[in-house]
């Protein structure tokens, strides 16, 4: 009996279960739809694992229809799930696309919220190249938060990179803990990925160097604004030579313009950009290379209302 081999990159946080109209029209009058999979670490995963990486989802899904249909997915897509647990006592979370106007959550209570520092038992954190985790899983719950510290204090301890992406989701916080809450994590991650939009909303500040300036520790701090460009920080504030698990990283910036794309829905789209970015990174490609990488991945999303290119077996499956 072979055993498989244990993940490059490990994404912990919620899968959900995706309902998408499968035109680009409002959910109000839609009449008919995609059931996909989606949730940020899992999509980071998925797109991982699409460009040839060993990628892990760990995470936890009702033991219901809907977390077997996202397992099913997610391995289907060839990410590794031998780390999700099924909760009998809890259901899958779903969420609505509503494309141009947002997204519909219906979480609360799900089966992911009630994960807590005990989760990380057996997971491969220890072996794994990268950890990625985003500011959506502290808001879930008091446990998850826990679980989140649980989780930046193990990585730290060992030699993977652990990837943060900033992520704020401003309808699953309590008013007024999320900015200085993520600004704590971001500070405490290796690689950091987070819009120019949602710096400026959370942080106030203006620009992505405004970002660098309260976010200084970072090894990698990439800022992503929007449609026009991308820019990466690295090396250590005070502008000394640095490496990251054996990468080294001269000081500096580098910015890459986006690409001009037709876009759907741009929901999903960070999180391609993430797992582009990551791949490229993993390959010691340098700074141009690793923020055109990101670029590509997320033109894959752009154009359709789904967070993971669809297979055309998949795009004929529809509910009416």
């Amino acid at each position: 009996m072979t055993t498989a081999p244990l993940p490059e990159i490990v994404a912990l946080g919620e899968t959900m279960a995706l309902v998408a109209p499968a035109l680009a029209e409002p959910l109000e009058i839609a009449e008919h739809f995609h059931v996909d999979s989606a949730g940020a670490e899992a999509n980071v995963a998925a797109h991982l694992a699409a460009l040839g990486r060993r990628a892990a989802w760990a995470g936890r899904v009702g033991d219901d229809a809907l977390g077997r249909r996202v397992v099913t997915h997610l391995r289907s897509r060839g990410v590794d799930t031998r780390w999700v647990e099924a909760d009998p006592e809890a259901p899958t979370g779903v969420y609505f696309k509503d494309p141009g106007r947002g997204v519909l959550y219906y979480r609360a209570g799900s089966a992911a919220s009630r994960m807590a520092p005990s989760f990380l038992d057996g997971l491969p954190l220890d072996t794994a190249r990268v950890v990625h985790v985003s500011g959506i899983t502290p808001a879930l719950s008091e446990s998850c938060d826990a679980l989140v510290d649980a989780l930046f204090e193990r990585v730290a301890a060992s030699p993977a990179m652990l990837s943060f992406d900033v992520n704020h989701r401003a309808v699953l916080w309590r008013p007024g803990i999320a900015p200085g809450r993520l600004l704590d994590l971001a500070a405490r991650a290796d690689v950091v990925l987070v819009g120019l939009d949602e710096a400026e909303a959370l942080w106030g500040t203006a620009s992505p160097e405004d970002v660098r300036a309260l976010l200084p520790e970072p090894a990698l701090l990439v800022v992503k604004d929007g449609d026009v460009e991308a820019i990466e920080f690295r090396g250590r504030a005070d502008g000394s030579p640095s490496t990251l698990s054996g990468l080294p990283l001269t000081p500096g910036a580098t910015r890459v313009a986006a690409r001009s794309v037709e876009v759907v829905e741009t929901v999903g789209a960070g999180d391609a950009f993430a797992a582009g970015y990551l791949d490229a990174l993993l390959a010691g490609a340098d700074p141009d290379d690793r923020l055109a990488a990101g670029h590509a991945r997320a033109v894959t999303v752009l154009g359709d209302t789904a967070d993971f290119p669809r297979a055309a077996a998949t795009s004929r499956s529809l509910l009416s």
